[in-house]
């Protein structure tokens, strides 16, 4: 009974940290856009605009829900609940800092620490796809359709990509328990310099899979309006406005604790939470800075990137990786 109460605060804990640091990642995007941009932002509601993203979740929730006539009557209001559950069922498995004593019990802080927490990863952050080609599909509208089926598609090719980014973090820590692999970059140093085309593979395919500029073409607003959620309004457009802000900090959390070892500190000084933190928003900066400096790419070069340039590349980082290991380990 105690280890089910655990958790669930546990499970809340990193829903509401979760929810809470989407709001204000609108506010900081914006933030950051308009200091790049040199305008001024948000700075009205609240002290630097910090009560912004609490007016806007007013205004969403209060905001008229319009179905369009042609809309599914089942998988219409379903789909922005799939890719928010998908994008919150993918933190379940990220350690955010060490074990600790409470009471005489060591409570990890991890959700559900799991031997093959890495496919379960992988698995979870896939399904986000399926509400974006159900929301397209079921609202009846033809720029929807287009916007979901850019969404599929470059979301299959760039989970190729980010597939076997990962396989070299597998080889080189020989676990596929996200927690070994920071305990082993405790005990070594971050995988970030064992395997940095790895990452730079990681990223560049999770950029794409958050749908973030500049490969937002399922969104692309001068040619599809709004995407495969042009039809969507008021609190169900505000649940994939969530999922993407949530998807983006998951991947900076997986970013973060695969190759810079999460929760770890500089020489393993002062652990704890606070390091994922400071990561995390490194992360979503370069997120945010993309968006405000790279135009959006063409639905040819998306492509051409995926399967010409980064599945390759990911190829070769597996084949070399695995050499390498093979050499150091002696054969074994």
């Amino acid at each position: 009974m105690f280890d089910v109460l655990i958790d669930v605060i546990r499970s809340l804990v990193i829903i509401f940290a979760l929810l809470t640091g989407m709001a204000y990642m609108t506010w900081f995007e914006r933030r950051v856009i308009s200091r790049l941009q040199v305008r001024i932002g948000p700075n009205r509601v609240g002290p630097t605009g910090l009560l912004q993203p609490l007016a806007d979740a007013l205004k969403l929730f209060f905001k008229e829900d319009v179905r369009p006539a042609m809309a599914d009557r089942f998988l219409y209001p379903l789909a922005p609940g799939i890719s928010l559950v998908a994008a919150l069922a993918a933190f379940v498995v990220i350690p955010i800092g060490p074990t600790i004593s409470i009471a005489g019990r060591s409570i990890g802080l991890v959700i559900q620490d799991m031997p093959v927490a890495l496919l379960y990863l992988i698995g979870a952050s896939s399904l986000g796809v399926y509400g974006v080609v159900l929301g397209g599909w079921s609202s009846g509208s033809k720029y929807s359709l287009l916007g979901s089926l850019r969404g599929g598609a470059q979301v299959v090719s760039y989970e190729l990509a980010l597939g076997l980014a990962l396989v070299g973090v597998v080889l080189v820590s020989g676990t596929l328990s996200i927690n070994q692999i920071v305990d082993e970059q405790a005990h070594s140093v971050p995988f970030v310099i064992l395997q940095p085309l790895g990452f730079l593979l990681y990223f560049t395919a999770a950029i794409a899979e958050t749908n973030r500029a500049p490969f937002d073409l399922p969104e692309a607003e001068q040619e599809l309006v709004a995407g495969y959620h042009t039809e969507y309004s008021g609190f169900r457009f505000a649940l994939y406005y969530i999922a993407e802000y949530v998807n983006v900090l998951t991947v900076s959390a997986i970013a973060a604790t695969l190759f810079f070892g999460g929760w770890l500190g500089p020489f393993n000084l002062l652990n704890g939470p606070w390091w994922l933190l400071i990561k995390m928003t490194v992360f979503a900066f370069i997120f945010v800075w993309l968006r405000a400096t790279l135009p959006r790419l063409r639905y040819d070069q998306l492509m051409r990137l995926s399967w010409g340039l980064l599945l390759p590349l990911g190829l070769l980082n597996v084949l070399v990786t695995a050499v390498l290991v093979v050499f150091f380990s002696g054969g074994r």
